[in-house]
């Protein structure tokens, strides 16, 4: 047998491939330190070679078809919890028999829902032997309140370890779930699509952007919480003082808070503002963040931001809310502007001195670049990641011969 093979097996767990990014860019790197890995998730239905493009095989359970193919939302949720209750039941029995030695939870979208068929399979793996090992993406389900927190609680106190990926939200789970001290790792977040190129003319054209003006981006999966409402109202300010600038705001999300969102625009009478409420493709989007002279972050509360972490892996002036979690990864005018989420005033300052001063922003931008936030990062992320898994499997199992 090789020594691969007598490595404790990790199952990497996103069955419905809610994180699918940040899944399939820390898979890649484990499998390129031969860790003895299976990623337990379906093809992600927007973007289905999210996976396969990274050398990824993946182990849905028993079917993988849903994502495969274009559907109107509402057959789509309805074929896709069939697929997973057919998934979840054949991981049960497979399992049941020969579990994972590790089981890495990333995402339990069912575990807020009436049936948290995820969260019992998980339990199921535990009951067996499995050691499981939780990545801490939302520490509650955003936009839920306070409704949720018992369930999480329990969940924290469930799992074998835990990964976040600041010291802020470390704090938080000790002090807001009695999560121990020594269980829970902290990782950073990666970066994502450092490794596309970009069709920028293409783009650019497709989104009817001067190259000419300057642009600022907001972009990433519409909700309350991000603060697109608060960069609005300063974008309003920023138009009565800056003539050759445009506001870029792209992602999906609800219809309702589409709808709040035009309707804002309207009522501010802002005439430079593009929204496209739809899903880009990543080659789209690294077109768009290399097109962009800044890129906004306005959130009002955050655990972790892949939108964050793209704008780093591509060199971008960033300004941003001032939030723990930023704050462990930015510094204030050496790697981003950062401003009061509470005062959209200070956010239409940062905008409108950052889009009159090009040097600085091309200051901001080289320091972030120099962070080298790419490829080197995720190995390190997965170093670490296996350190982690040596604290719930002993760690003379990984060198074993």
């Amino acid at each position: 047998m090789s020594e691969d093979k007598q490595r404790p097996t990790v199952f990497m767990m996103d069955l419905l491939a809610t994180v699918p990014y940040y899944t399939a860019y820390l898979s890649q790197a484990l499998l390129k330190k031969r860790v003895n890995l299976t990623v337990g998730s379906i093809s992600y239905y927007l973007d289905p070679g999210c996976f396969s493009n990274r050398g990824i095989k993946l182990d849905s359970g028993f079917i993988n078809v849903v994502g495969n193919f274009q559907m109107p939302r509402l057959p789509r949720r309805v074929l896709k919890l069939l697929e997973s209750l057919l998934n979840l039941a054949a991981l049960s029995l497979r399992f049941l028999v020969s579990p994972p030695d590790i089981v890495h939870v990333q995402f339990l979208p069912m575990v807020a829902g009436p049936l948290p068929l995820d969260l019992w399979f998980v339990r199921l793996c535990q009951r067996r032997g499995s050691k499981i090992v939780l990545t801490v993406h939302d520490l509650l389900p955003h936009n839920t309140g306070e409704s949720h927190r018992q369930t999480f609680l329990d969940l924290y106190q469930m799992v074998d370890r835990i990964i976040c990926h600041s010291e802020s939200i470390r704090e938080r789970l000790a002090i807001e779930f009695a999560a121990k001290e020594e269980k829970v790792t902290v990782i950073p977040h990666g970066p994502f699509f450092y490794d596309l190129a970009a069709t920028a003319e293409q783009t650019l054209q497709s989104f009817e952007l001067d190259p000419r003006t300057l642009l600022v981006l907001w972009q990433g999966i519409l909700s309350p919480y991000k603060g697109i409402d608060l960069l609005l109202e300063a974008w309003q300010s920023v138009e009565t003082s800056v003539e050759d600038a445009r506001l870029l705001i792209v992602g999906t999300g609800p219809a309702e808070l589409i709808g709040q969102i035009r309707e804002q625009i309207r009522n501010l009478k802002l005439q430079r503002v593009q929204l496209h409420p739809r899903f880009i493709s990543t080659e789209e989007l690294v077109a768009l963040y290399r097109a962009a002279d800044i890129v906004v972050y306005p959130y009002r509360a955050i655990t972790t931001s892949g939108a964050l972490a793209t704008g780093l892996a591509l060199g971008k002036t960033i300004i941003a809310s001032d939030l723990p979690v930023f704050r462990e990864l930015l510094t204030d005018r050496e790697t981003a502007f950062f401003f009061d989420p509470q005062k959209p005033a200070e956010l239409a300052d940062a905008i409108t001195q950052l889009l009159g001063d090009a040097l600085l922003r091309e200051r901001l931008a080289e320091n972030v670049r120099k962070m080298n936030f790419g490829e080197e990062s995720w190995l390190s992320i997965a170093d670490k990641t296996i350190d982690c898994y040596k604290f719930v499997q002993p760690p003379e199992l990984w060198y074993k011969k």
